[in-house]
């Protein structure tokens, strides 16, 4: 029998296949990001055991913990999905294959500086807000382009594209034209990486020119609290 996360997993891909041949895309398209917040290290170990590579985390220290436990895991990649401090950039570059969540040029100044000090390149995506909600994190598109430039002046930086989070709706239909925006954002500037969608709305987000889907509820159920 397998296991809940084997079953989950097999629905998740049945649900992704479906979105791509409603729009003529591939799958090798499309990185699924298991979104392993509040679950523990096993959960990740788990995760990779069933072929998955790619894990989002929305928290510094919360990671810190599991570090310990997964770092031994080959080719697996881990991406730093929730808003970042400046004052955490550090800690962040030497944990994080990838940071998603760069809004300011202070920050992508700071990232570049702790991975300068590594002798690595780090992956960075910037998040756009397209949303009027005041909890919503991220650049706003009129500074878009200078965010742009002072990525592109760190040269231990290396800028794979957008990512954004609509506000919540039950129905997926209403993120699409938040969607559909950042695909227009980054085809104005030449980006072709979109972290976007999430469990409830991914088929959307992939229809729309999504890369990325950031996917926790629908592999590892509802989360109850988060990881001491």
């Amino acid at each position: 029998m397998p296991s809940p996360l084997a079953q989950n997993l097999s629905h998740v891909e049945e649900r992704l296949e479906r979105a791509l041949h409603r729009c003529g895309r591939r799958r090798e398209e499309i990185t699924l990001l298991a979104v392993t917040k509040v679950f523990p290290a096993s959960a990740i170990e788990e995760a990779y055991a069933l072929g998955l590579r790619e894990f989002g985390e929305n928290y510094v220290q919360e990671f810190e913990t599991k570090h310990p436990a997964v770092s031994h895991l080959a080719g697996a990649r881990f991406h730093l999905i929730g808003h970042l401090q400046s004052n955490k950039s550090r800690r962040a570059a030497e944990l994080f294959h990838v940071v998603q969540t760069v809004d300011t040029p202070k920050l992508a100044r700071r990232l570049d500086e702790a991975s300068r000090e590594r002798g690595v390149t780090l992956e960075v995506m910037i998040e756009v807000k397209l949303s009027e909600e005041e909890s919503k994190a991220g650049a706003g598109t009129a500074t878009l382009p200078a965010l742009i430039d002072a990525i592109g002046g760190c040269p231990n930086l290396r800028l794979a594209g957008l990512m954004t989070m609509p506000p919540w709706s039950d129905d997926p239909e209403q993120s699409r034209p938040y969607f559909r925006r950042l695909r227009e954002l980054a085809g104005a500037h030449g980006l072709t990486q979109l972290s976007m969608g999430m469990s409830h709305d991914f088929e959307a987000a992939i229809e729309e020119g999504a890369t990325c889907i950031r996917v926790g509820t629908a592999l590892f159920g509802r989360r109850v609290k988060r990881a001491t």
